[in-house]
């Protein structure tokens, strides 16, 4: 065998080690959906804190999870899977919703972009808003949209309370959303403020990182039938 095949099956050893206890792998399946904040993930996976900590170290060692510091109050960070690095082993588990709503601070880039991406993807209906929606959707959206030939409706900003609809799968693509809305959170995506360098390349990060994480949940979620139908019992990523 060649010394290169020889460290892939060292790689996924070490990548099996990780995931060999079930209390990782709940983290594991926790952190599929979106990002969480160490208390945000030892609340949803039951978990003592000096516990959890010694499991995310055993999965950072393996390349399985990292870190990010949260744009919102600069002090929490929040834990994420590490891209691709479960690309072969990740298994997906149907769950019918009625709409998917993606929420950031201004309405005006991530949000919008990640509704663009989803209608894209899945059939599931999508809409977005803001907890502080700006005057208008931002020109460096608008430009990245149409570089990546996605079709974004140009509309106003609009506010969480205008949007929320009852039975709406709420995601949060930004930390200050996350940690200021006052209401149930799905599912939180991590994605760092493209406004901030005003940049083609910001932008284009940002929706590329935004397309990445639709592509992994939208295979998740199907559409709801029948409205009047009760959502499925389901365990959500974070309780607040």
């Amino acid at each position: 065998m060649s010394v290169e095949g020889t460290d892939e099956l060292r790689r996924r050893a070490a990548l099996h080690a990780a995931l060999a206890d079930p209390a990782r792998l709940q983290i594991v399946d926790t952190l599929n959906l979106g990002d969480a904040s160490p208390s945000e993930l030892a609340e949803a996976v039951r978990m003592p804190s000096n516990l959890l900590a010694h499991h995310l170290k055993v999965l950072d060692s393996a390349g399985i999870v990292a870190r990010t510091r949260s744009e919102g109050d600069k002090r929490r960070s929040y834990v994420h899977l590490v891209p691709g690095a479960l690309d072969d082993m990740a298994v997906a588990r149907l769950r019918p919703v009625l709409r998917v709503l993606f929420v950031c601070t201004a309405n005006s880039a991530r949000s919008h972009l990640a509704a663009a991406l989803w209608r894209r993807a899945s059939e599931v209906p999508a809409e977005s808003a803001g907890t502080h929606p700006a005057e208008a959707i931002a020109g460096g959206a608008v430009d990245s949209a149409r570089r990546h030939g996605l079709a974004l409706p140009v509309v106003r900003p609009r506010h969480v309370a205008e949007v929320r609809g009852e039975g709406d799968l709420i995601v949060t693509v930004c930390d200050r959303a996350h940690e200021e809305l006052d209401l149930h959170i799905d599912v939180h995506w991590s994605i760092p403020d493209p406004l901030r360098a005003d940049t083609p390349e910001a932008f284009d990060h940002a929706l590329e990182e935004i397309d990445r994480r639709v592509s992994s949940l939208a295979p998740r979620l199907a559409p709801l039938d029948n409205p009047a139908h009760p959502r499925p019992t389901t365990v959500h990523v974070i309780d607040h």
